[in-house]
């Protein structure tokens, strides 16, 4: 029987990226109970994987953990919040434990993931996410001497491809999507962010040398136990480039199970926040990619407005208000730089697998005219990822949308399933209590 406890904390922010942890810095200034829950087991996200840790890499992650550490912000790391059995209590599932939070007000910063799209060959072995094998690397994966194939859309190839190659790979060409007229219009929305430039010129940099090519996308991967080459688009032309690793990831998708699971309401894929990041539920907040994929300056930001206001000190929530503002029209201009070509609808071949949990092939699905047909009838998103892979690929080939999010957001043990919330029980909470 795995281990159960409870606590209770006047503010719980959910996500230990940069959002969760400047909310719940902020938080914490008021004096009140306050705690971040996350599924990994330190600070950071995935952006700041494995920096804050040693402090070596980044100067900006280290400063917000040592923040985060000098204030009496509880840390509850290695737990995976994947139910709310009712109003202000949400289970979280550890290793070998399950522990029942309550809260007052609730802070969701719950991050994005990335969207990946099928073709031939993208379930071979070394064909991986852009930011997953940067992630993999951080975590020890060796990559000096391999041939990187970077491609999909957005400024994170950028960045992954500089990171690999600061760690020996070697990048043989950067594949973007979106056109060279949209990547010019983009750079033109940098002049207005002068951090923005300072760090695209660093980028610049770190990736001279590197074939950058427009209008170019993956047409298959091939390879017999592993990868071995990928068949490149480029202006509409083939072109194979020999390979050790496909790293490809289509932009990001915010991570909105919980809160649409907590009724929050959601708009064009992101959860609906007013000015103090307040979402249509009343006394949950919502700050960085769930609200809008823009970067870490205003997930940030948004993570310090909604720990001001969820704890009361709206005058300082405000003064941030013009330069949260500010960073959202860089923000926008992101999604609309990089959204996804008509053509990259074409990529699966009938025998594509979607649904690689289930192993439902693109030909399967195409039978169907929504969502929950599809799921029903091929089981098409009922594995172990819940459809984060195969929901937002779905999306965007056949213009589906999910029908509703039901507990538990992710996979949990059957037994923690059954945890009745303590209000139900007659036995007094174990741990902590409001003040």
């Amino acid at each position: 029987m795995n281990s159960y406890s409870q606590q209770r904390f006047d503010v719980l922010i959910v996500g230990g990226g940069p959002a969760g942890m400047a909310a719940a810095v902020s938080a914490a200034k008021s004096g009140v109970r306050v705690g971040i829950v996350d599924e990994n087991p330190s600070l950071g996200g995935q952006i700041w994987r494995g920096e804050t840790s040693s402090g070596s890499h980044s100067v900006e992650a280290s400063s917000w953990l040592n923040q985060v550490k000098t204030s009496s912000v509880t840390h509850l790391q290695g737990k995976r919040v994947f139910h709310q059995p009712e109003p202000g209590v949400l289970l979280a599932e550890g290793l070998d434990d399950v522990a029942e939070l309550s809260y007052r007000t609730l802070v969701l910063a719950t991050g994005a993931r990335e969207r990946f799209l099928p073709f031939p060959g993208w379930t071979l072995p070394n064909v991986t996410g852009a930011g997953g094998l940067q992630a993999l690397v951080k975590s020890g994966l060796p990559i000096k001497g391999k041939r990187v194939v970077v491609a999909g859309t957005g400024p994170l190839l950028l960045a992954v491809a500089a990171y690999l190659r600061k760690h020996g790979a070697e990048i043989p060409m950067i594949c973007e999507q979106a056109s060279w007229s949209r990547l010019a219009k983009f750079g033109l929305t940098l002049l207005s962010q002068p951090g923005k430039v300072a760090q695209s010129l660093h980028l610049k940099k770190d990736i001279a040398g590197i074939s950058f090519v427009a209008n170019s996308w993956p047409l298959a991967a091939h390879g017999k136990n592993a990868l071995e080459a990928v068949t490149i688009s480029r202006s509409g032309k083939s072109e194979v480039v020999k390979c050790d690793y496909l790293a490809c990831g289509f932009h990001l998708v915010p991570n909105v199970e919980l809160p649409v699971l907590m009724g929050c309401q959601t708009r064009c894929g992101y959860v609906q926040v007013n000015d103090l990041q307040q979402t249509t539920v009343k006394d949950i907040f919502c700050a960085g990619e769930p609200t809008g994929v823009g970067g870490v300056e205003i997930a940030l930001m948004e993570g310090q407005i909604a720990g001001l206001a969820a704890t009361g000190q709206v005058c300082e929530a405000k003064t941030l208000f013009r330069k949260r503002d500010k960073l959202r029209r860089f923000a926008h201009a992101l999604d609309e730089s990089f959204c996804l070509r008509s053509e990259l609808r074409s990529l699966p071949a009938s025998d594509t697998l979607v649904c690689r949990c289930e192993d439902v092939p693109y030909s399967h699905l195409r039978e169907h005219t929504c969502w929950r047909s599809a799921k029903l009838h091929t089981r098409c998103g009922m594995g172990p990822c819940q459809g984060r892979i195969c929901g937002p690929a779905t999306q965007f080939l056949f213009k589906w949308n999910p029908d509703s999010v039901r507990p538990p957001v992710f996979p949990a043990r059957v037994e923690n399933l059954a945890v009745t919330p303590a209000s139900q029980q007659s036995i007094p909470a174990v741990t902590g209590g409001l003040q």
